[in-house]
């Protein structure tokens, strides 16, 4: 024995040392960490690639890239934060590393497969950005691979298609292993009506993976197709539809979006009660409100395409559905300003992070109803209004919904305590940043700017510039908060067990938690959010 180990209690970080300990590991902590990390240097990458579209967007014309290179960064941004970052994301890094830990289980149901879907991850992440390099050719066919597009682009749009699909593999392999622990694994006396609301979010989540991949998945396949045997499935020259292609791959992506945000709904829906001492309020419309949203996400991909020539009886029915899975997401907003309400509200980087996600993703759900709205959808379809949309739900949602979720778990994770100060300035700038870098694209996108576009007229060129230097804002932002983050995981404060006094099963062992999580399997016998229980005030 060491003298580490002889000092530092055993933990899953100390219980085996050297690099292999970790690629062969089967602690659901550890694989949670493999994807952290990974996910992390695949978000800066994109980052900086749409730093540079920024910039390149500053004014109108050519500024430090050409229309091709502008094209093919931006395909690469988009596959790279979709499926790479944002859809693996935090039900990939939080779920694995807390979901067993929350319902009393020592791992997860199926740990070798766990690891498996780890390299299935990084195997199709690789192929991702070799697709870019390989002959000297990157895909600029979008994040989408819009057909006629792919089936027409000399790219290696082949090599970027089999990399999403084998992304999807491991996306239904974490989302079948989470279903199985949730439902065998959960601890003596832990109901469905007694488990936190996170695992819940992740349960609901873990439905429209295992459902909705597959269809993405085996759309790829026939683009793939389509592109070597010359199979007429999407390419009109071949007698495809490539309406049909948009069905297919809508389907499955605007479920995805459910994916993205309800792990961060259930990320927020823990830092409240905790931050506020006080019990969530609603838990049942919660619960509930989280099963909806995954079910009719289903059935609202229509309104991706008012026009692209629909019936109309199909449009009012896709704009009516739009509007529907707004009253859940609504519920969520009320109970959590309902918990903060009346509680002893503690204004931490964690709560700071929550409090941002619901105004964000406000703002993103008030424009998704313009964009669901038939009238109002025509004008501002494909637009730059779109673009913001989207990143105020996906960035503002799911991205401050991770940063939420990291600085909350941060000490539990790594037994260390983060740098509140700079903790809070990164928030300033991330927030600040945010909103400077797409709020401005709504305006510029009622008055017409399209998206996607290389070059523009400039009569947009107010907005764009406004839009770069928030850019710049609010990489500062990420670069700080990235930097503290780093620099404490070996320097901070020892944590206690329990920083924030909360009431979950995490907060209730050591930090960092031992490797096999529980020396004995607790035994439950109340609601997750109960606060008066002595020993969750005690450090």
């Amino acid at each position: 024995m060491n003298n580490t180990s002889a000092t530092v209690p055993l933990n899953y970080l100390n219980h085996k040392t050297g690099l292999w300990s970790w690629l062969s590991s089967t602690d659901h902590k550890r694989i949670g960490l493999l994807y952290l990390y990974s996910i992390t240097i695949f978000f800066c990458v994109a980052a900086v690639l749409g730093l540079l579209m920024r910039i390149e967007k500053f004014a109108p014309g050519p500024t430090i890239m050409t229309a091709q290179t502008y094209n093919g960064m931006f395909t690469i941004h988009g596959i790279i934060m979709i499926f790479i970052v944002v859809i693996p994301g935090l039900a990939a890094v939080f779920g694995n590393i807390f979901l067993p830990i929350m319902i009393g289980a020592k791992d997860v149901a199926f740990p070798k497969l766990n690891l498996f879907s780890w390299y299935i991850y990084i195997t199709g992440a690789c192929l991702g950005l070799y697709s870019q390099f390989a002959n000297g050719h990157s895909p600029d066919t979008g994040w989408t691979f819009y057909v006629p597009y792919s089936a027409e682009a000399s790219s290696n749009v082949v090599i970027a298609l089999t990399a999403a699909f084998v992304l999807g593999f491991a996306s239904i392999l974490t989302g079948l292993n989470f279903i199985v622990t949730i439902h065998r694994l959960r601890a003596p006396g832990m109901t469905w009506f007694r488990m936190p609301l996170f695992p819940w979010s992740l349960y609901a989540t873990a439905w429209i993976q295992l459902l909705a991949t597959p269809i993405v998945g085996i759309t790829l396949l026939m683009v793939i197709a389509e592109r070597t045997l010359q199979i007429g499935f999407f390419d009109p020259t071949l007698g495809g539809d490539p309406v049909l292609y948009q069905h297919l791959f809508w389907i499955y992506s605007h479920p995805a979006v459910y994916v993205m945000i309800l792990p961060a709904m259930g990320v927020v829906t823990e830092i409240f009660p905790t931050f506020s001492q006080k019990p969530v309020f609603g838990y049942v419309p919660i619960v509930f409100s989280s099963l909806a949203i995954a079910l009719v996400g289903y059935f609202v991909w229509g309104h991706h395409m008012f026009t692209s020539g629909m019936s109309y009886e199909s449009r009012w029915f896709f704009s009516f559905l739009t509007f529907l899975v707004a009253i859940p997401s609504a519920i969520k907003v009320f109970n959590w300003l309902s918990t903060m309400y009346g509680g002893s509200v503690d204004l931490k980087p964690p709560l700071l992070y929550a409090i941002s996600f619901i105004f964000l993703f406000t703002i993103g759900g008030f424009t998704g109803l313009t964009l669901g709205s038939l009238a109002t959808n025509i004008q501002v379809h494909n637009t730059d209004f779109v673009v913001a949309h989207f990143h105020y739900i996906i960035f503002g949602g799911m991205g401050f919904g991770f940063f939420a979720g990291i600085h909350y778990w941060y000490p539990k994770i790594y037994g260390r305590m983060y740098n509140f100060k700079w903790a809070n300035i990164a928030w300033g700038f991330l927030f600040i940043g945010f909103n400077i870098l797409y709020f401005p694209l709504f305006i510029i996108g009622i008055q017409g700017m399209p998206r996607r576009y290389f070059d523009y007229d400039p009569k947009f060129q107010t907005g764009q510039m406004i839009s770069s230097v928030g850019a710049v804002i609010l990489v500062i932002g990420l670069i700080g908060m990235i930097s503290n983050l780093v620099y404490h995981v070996r320097r901070g404060a020892i944590a206690p067990a329990n920083p924030w006094h909360g009431v979950t099963l995490e907060w209730q062992i050591p930090s960092p938690p031992p490797h096999e999580n529980f020396d004995e399997v607790p035994v439950i016998t109340h609601g997750p959010y109960v606060f008066d229980n002595p020993h969750t005030k005690n450090d």
